[in-house]
């Protein structure tokens, strides 16, 4: 039986990946900061799918706890066959209002995190000859909406590269990259997002769903929902200064 690795996975798009491959036979490594939460996931993991779960509890904005993570994705006598680097949040507030401090511990979780994760589970995969690494991303990492959009910049284009890097390992590496979820992620940034139409609103278990059937036929981007697929194919052909000029209507982070 195979085994999957998923940050993040007690709400949301992760927990989602958690279901959807527990219903396939994966026993589950179930890594997120809230213990409680992690056992309640667990449990209902093993009682409705009969999986084996292991829970990590660690907050991925810290260097050591992430540390701890990676060295469990480089364990190859308990080999972890796909991992799931979807942990990730936005801020409430504009990146010259924040703290510094603050813009550093959310680059950690989006950016450094997958970086660290990937390299581990990587290096791990290859020498064993298959696996598979989703990095979950956004359409936001195609416009210019805060740092949140630059993190999830730096997620696609990092996992194209790897991607290539991993050519004929046997190992595969895909970028997700959804628009509008129905999850608790906008509330949690304390967003507006009641000018979003609703046809451009996604269900999580959909795009799940259409994720790893991608990474079954070796995709590289997965881009979930006829209108995200037609905005991201469009999006390279606008002006950049259009894009900038549209960017800033997409959510509206709280000022200091």
């Amino acid at each position: 039986m195979s085994t999957a690795l998923v940050t993040g996975a007690t709400s949301g798009i992760g927990l989602s990946f958690a279901h959807q491959l527990a219903e396939r036979g994966h026993d589950v490594v179930l890594v997120a900061r809230d213990r409680a939460r992690l056992e309640n996931v667990s449990d209902d993991l093993r009682a409705k799918y009969g999986v084996g779960t292991e829970i990590l509890v660690a907050d991925l904005s810290d260097r050591a706890e992430t540390g701890k993570v990676a060295e469990r994705l480089a364990d190859q006598a308990r080999p972890v066959d796909l991992l799931v680097n979807n942990a990730g949040y936005s801020l409430r507030k504009r990146f010259l209002d924040n703290d510094v401090e603050v813009e550093e511990a959310a680059f950690d979780v989006l950016a450094r995190a997958v970086l660290v994760l990937s390299h581990a589970a990587g290096n791990a995969m290859r020498l064993r000859g298959h696996g598979a690494i989703v990095n979950v991303s956004s359409v936001a990492g195609e416009i210019s909406s805060g740092t949140y959009s630059a993190a999830k910049s730096f997620v696609t284009v990092f996992t194209e590269a790897l991607a290539v890097e991993l050519k004929d390992t046997g190992v595969t590496a895909t970028a997700l990259l959804p628009g509008f979820t129905h999850t608790e992620f906008h509330q949690r940034a304390g967003h507006n997002m009641s000018r979003i139409p609703r046809f451009m609103w996604l269900q999580a278990d959909r795009l799940v769903r259409d994720c790893l059937e991608d990474v079954a036929k070796g995709k590289v981007v997965s881009v979930p929902g006829p209108q995200y697929k037609a905005i991201v194919a469009a999006l390279p052909l606008v002006p950049r200064p259009v894009v900038r000029a549209r960017s800033r209507l997409v959510h509206r982070p709280k000022h200091k």
